[in-house]
């Protein structure tokens, strides 16, 4: 991994927790990168985010759009975002990076955080948003800054369309590896870890794309169906943190332990909540054909490269969970408007495209998806500096 821009750590005064923020490079002077929240967060991991960051926006980078990539960052705190303590920390937090964010730090919702959350706490540590650095860029600001207040606004059958749009990129990932392997929608079993945002999100799509979710985890356990769940019902009863009430489940609805969802009998397994959840010692127990990385680095390198050898296809995170960060862009800058079936339609093609792009690169070149999206990545990083000037 190459050296970020910048890297620092923050110890709360009050709680003497710690918070990071990495820089990995700028474009134009700006980055963009979400800030999560969650127990056990380390500055390595959230360098690690950061570098992916930097990826996806090089992999949506397209000469003839409005939205210019931007450069890669991340925010993480130390802390469990139920923790009484936690908006107390987030705001304090935000308070001592408002100039970073008033400079060249766009961030948003990530793991433990929701937008909302995140715009409250915002507003209160005296931040005008926490995309304000874009604005700048931006050709005309109010019209811009309207446009994204308006698609936030949206909702579909009840949800956010920016609780959807990833989701819905991580789910036409997935399709399109099945039509490139010619495996029928309709006989294809989907494990989901995590039923939040994007979990959440993603199970929705794939059910109503024909496939069949067999499998869901959160805190408390799995839930499974070999005869398919009811998605619908488990997302009405959802807490804000994804845990699903237990009271919702159907007669053949079973509690399995957490991690069942691993080694149910299913073709996909998406993995969209914490990072490093596979991993050599666990990997074993996979018998799905593809694992589609929702979440940010769930898969750990060595744990890849033996389901490689067995295998077994991990679609990269940097591809397949990059369409939430993509949608602001592509709203704010003017390429769709505040419309659900523009955003979905756009999210579709270009996931698509993209994700063809990757899977027909790996074959060329003898690689893993992963390689080949980074290689894709690397090729346009220069082309983007070379443009734009070379902020790193």
């Amino acid at each position: 991994m190459t050296t970020p821009l910048l890297s620092l750590t923050w110890t709360d005064e009050v709680t003497g927790r710690q918070g990071f923020l990495v820089i990995d490079r700028l474009v134009r002077g700006v980055s963009s990168g979400g800030l999560r929240m969650r127990p056990g967060c380390t500055s390595e991991e959230v360098a690690g985010l950061a570098r992916g960051m930097s990826l996806k926006e090089a992999l949506h980078y397209d000469p003839e759009a409005r939205y210019v990539p931007l450069g890669g960052a991340k925010g993480g705190i130390d802390c469990d975002p139920r923790d009484p303590e936690a908006y107390g920390l987030l705001v304090r937090y935000l308070r001592t990076m408002r100039p970073y964010i008033e400079s060249f730090w766009t961030t948003g919702e990530d793991l433990g955080l929701t937008q909302e959350v995140v715009d409250r706490a915002a507003a209160e540590a005296g931040l005008v948003s926490s995309v304000q650095a874009v604005y700048p860029l931006l050709d005309d600001e109010a019209g811009a800054r309207r446009r994204l207040a308006d698609a936030f606004a949206v909702e579909v059958d009840g949800i956010g369309l920016d609780e959807l749009v990833g989701g819905c990129g991580v789910a036409e990932s997935v399709l399109t590896a099945l039509d490139r392997a010619g495996v029928p929608r309709w006989r294809t079993r989907v494990a989901v870890q995590g039923l939040g945002t994007m979990g959440g999100a993603t199970a929705r799509f794939l059910t109503r794309a024909g496939l069949t979710v067999v499998a869901v985890a959160d805190i408390k356990g799995t839930i499974a169906n070999p005869a398919g769940l009811d998605v619908e019902s488990l997302l009405a009863a959802r807490d804000a943190y994804g845990t699903i009430d237990r009271a919702a489940l159907r007669r053949g609805d079973r509690e399995l332990p957490g991690e069942a969802w691993l080694s149910v009998e299913a073709e996909v397994l998406v993995p969209a909540a914490v990072s490093y959840v596979i991993d050599a010692s666990n990997q074993g127990r996979v018998t799905a054909r593809w694992i589609a990385e929702a979440a940010n680095m769930p898969v750990r390198p060595d744990a890849e490269e033996a389901l490689a050898a067995r295998g077994v296809t991990v679609l990269p995170d940097v591809v397949v969970n990059s369409a939430t960060n993509a949608w602001w862009w592509w709203t704010l800058f003017g390429d769709i408007g505040a419309s659900a079936d523009e955003a979905f339609a756009h999210t579709r093609r270009s996931m698509r495209a993209l994700t063809d792009l990757t899977l027909a690169r790996a074959e060329a070149d003898g690689t893993t998806p992963r390689a080949a999206a980074h290689a894709i990545a690397e090729d346009r990083l220069p082309v983007i500096a070379e443009r734009f000037g070379r902020h790193r």
